[in-house]
C-alpha cells in the first residue's frame, strides 16, 4: 500500500494510522531509508515493535560517516520517518514481511539539517506551492543487465543483444517484468516498459506524482531492479554508459507544474503550440541555466561519455515539439497532460537534487519572464557548426571538469541546494574531476605508447 505525501494542504498518515497498517499486514521489520549527498541509498532497519519510538523520537545516527553530512565534531543526526512513503516491500520468496520508510534528516538540536538532499527539493517545493502549484514529475529511467563473473562480479557484457523494442524471450526479460510487477505492487504506477537501443538496456516508464514522491520513487526503483536483478544472477548498473559504442542510459524527467485542482498551469488553448506563457518561461529558465545545472543532472565523469553525438543523447542546448535531439521537447498531450521533457539528466545522480534545480530553474523562468528561443525541428546533429551559431544553439559542457566549473559560479544552483550542498557537492566532484583526468586509460597506452 503506497502513501504520498501531499502538497495541496492534507495531512500526513497519522501515527495510528501506520501502527494499524504494520499490523495488518503483519510487517516485522522496517527499513527506514535516507540518501546521501551523491544518490547512494542509505538504510537501518528496525523491528516494527520500534516503529513507534522511531516515529515519536526519530533514530540518531553518525553523520560523519555518511558521505556530504557533516563532521566528526557534527554527527550526531536524527532520522525522523515520512509517515506518507510507508509502503509494503513485495518480496515474494521472503518469509519475513519489511516495509519501508523513507526519512527526513535532522541535527542533534532538532533542526532540519541542510545537508539533507530532500531538504533541498522540499523548500523549492514550496517555492511552487506558494504560487499555487504541484510540481510533478515522471521519469523514464534506464538501465542495462549486465553478465557476472565466476566471482559474481559485474563484467561489461550485455545479458542479450536485443534492440529498441525488442521482443525478447530471455531472463533480462522476464526479470525486467518482475520489477514492474514489484514497483506495481508497492503502488508506483508503472507506465510502461521495453527494451531499449544497446544491447541488455531496458527502460522502466512510472506514472507521473509530485517531485518529492517521485524521487522517492526513483531511489526504491534502484533498490528494486538491483535486488531482484541480483536473485536471477544478473548485475543491473544505472553507470550511464558502462559499454563503449553502444547507447547510454539517461532518465528523461517529465515535468509539469498543475494547481491542486488538476490544472495545468503549462497549458493555453490560445498559446504557441498550446502553450501558457508559463511554460515557456520554465523552458526559458531550464535552457538560461543549462549549463550551470549540468554537474547535478549528469555528475559522473561517466554522464559525459553518454553526451556525445551520435547516441541520441542531447548535447545542443536548444527545445521542440517533435524534435529528439533536442536538450528539451513538448511531447503531443495538452491539457492536464501537458508537460516538458528534460533529456539530459541521468540515474546515476541524486533525484532530489536533480529535481530541485530544474524546479529552481523553471520558476526563475517564470519569475523573469525568460523567454526561450524559437524551437528547432530539424536534427541538430546534421547541422554544421555555422548553422548552429547562426540559431544561436550552444553545447552544455563537454565533461564534468566544465561543467562543475559552470555550477561554482551559478548564483542559482548555490541558492537552490543551500550552501552545505553545494560547497559539500563541488568539493567531492572536484575530487572525483581530479582523480579521473590524472588516469593513463588503455585508450592512450593502444593509441600514443607506439607512436611516441
Amino acid at each position: 500500500m503506497q502513501r504520498t505525501r501531499k502538497w495541496a494542504g492534507d495531512g500526513a498518515m497519522s501515527k495510528q494510522e501506520i501502527m494499524q497498517l504494520v499490523k495488518k499486514d503483519g510487517i516485522k521489520f522496517i527499513q527506514l531509508q535516507f540518501m546521501d549527498i551523491l544518490g547512494t541509498v542509505k538504510n537501518i532497519t528496525i523491528p516494527s515493535t520500534k516503529l513507534g519510538k522511531a516515529l515519536d523520537e526519530g533514530i540518531f545516527f553518525d553523520g560523519s560517516s555518511v558521505l556530504g553530512y557533516a563532521t566528526i565534531e557534527e554527527s550526531d543526526m536524527r532520522l525522523k520517518p515520512d509517515s506518507n512513503t510507508f509502503v509494503v516491500i513485495p518480496w515474494p520468496e521472503d518469509n519475513v514481511k519489511t516495509a519501508r520508510m523513507v526519512c527526513d534528516v535532522y541535527d542533534h538540536e532538532g533542526n532540519r539539517f541542510e545537508g539533507d538532499p530532500r531538504a533541498a527539493l522540499e523548500r523549492q517545493m514550496e517555492r511552487a506551492k506558494e504560487k499555487g502549484w504541484v510540481f510533478n514529475t515522471a521519469t523514464e529511467y534506464e538501465f542495462f543487465f549486465l553478465l557476472q563473473d565466476e566471482n559474481g562480479n559485474p563484467t561489461t557484457k550485455p545479458s542479450d543483444y536485443g534492440g529498441y523494442f525488442d521482443l525478447m524471450r530471455d531472463r533480462g526479460d522476464n526479470v525486467r517484468k518482475e520489477i514492474v510487477s514489484c514497483l506495481n505492487a508497492m503502488g508506483f504506477d508503472v507506465e510502461a516498459s521495453h527494451h531499449e537501443v544497446a544491447p541488455g538496456q531496458h527502460e522502466i516508464d512510472l506514472m507521473h506524482a509530485n517531485a518529492m514522491t517521485s524521487a522517492d520513487r526513483v531511489a526504491m526503483m534502484k533498490y528494486v531492479t538491483k535486488t531482484i536483478a541480483y536473485r536471477h544472477g544478473l548485475y543491473a548498473t544505472f553507470m550511464p554508459k558502462p559499454i563503449f559504442g553502444s547507447n547510454g542510459s539517461g532518465m528523461h524527467v517529465h515535468q509539469s507544474l498543475m494547481t491542486p485542482q488538476g490544472k495545468s498551469a503549462f497549458y493555453d488553448p490560445k498559446g504557441p503550440y498550446k502553450l501558457s506563457k508559463n511554460a515557456l518561461y520554465f523552458i526559458g529558465g531550464l535552457i538560461r541555466h543549462a549549463r550551470e545545472t549540468c554537474a547535478i543532472l549528469a555528475s559522473s565523469v561517466n554522464s559525459y561519455k553518454r553526451l556525445v553525438p551520435g547516441f541520441e543523447a542531447p548535447v545542443y542546448i536548444s527545445w521542440a515539439n517533435r524534435n529528439r535531439s533536442a536538450f528539451i521537447r513538448v511531447p503531443a498531450g495538452r491539457e492536464a497532460r501537458t508537460r516538458i521533457e528534460l533529456r539530459n539528466p541521468d540515474p546515476a545522480g541524486n533525484p532530489y537534487l536533480q529535481f530541485a534545480v530544474m524546479l529552481a530553474a523553471g520558476l526563475e523562468g517564470i519569475e523573469n519572464k525568460i523567454e526561450p528561443p524559437d524551437p528547432v525541428e530539424k536534427d541538430i546533429y546534421r547541422m554544421s557548426a555555422e548553422e548552429r551559431e547562426a540559431l544561436g544553439i550552444e553545447s552544455i559542457p563537454e565533461n564534468l571538469g566544465q561543467a562543475l566549473d559552470y555550477m561554482r559560479q551559478s548564483s542559482l544552483v548555490r541558492e537552490a541546494l543551500g550552501e552545505h550542498l553545494f560547497d559539500h557537492f563541488i568539493y567531492i566532484k572536484g575530487r572525483e574531476w581530479n582523480e579521473y583526468k590524472s588516469q593513463v586509460f588503455d585508450w592512450e597506452i593502444q593509441n600514443l605508447l607506439p607512436a611516441l
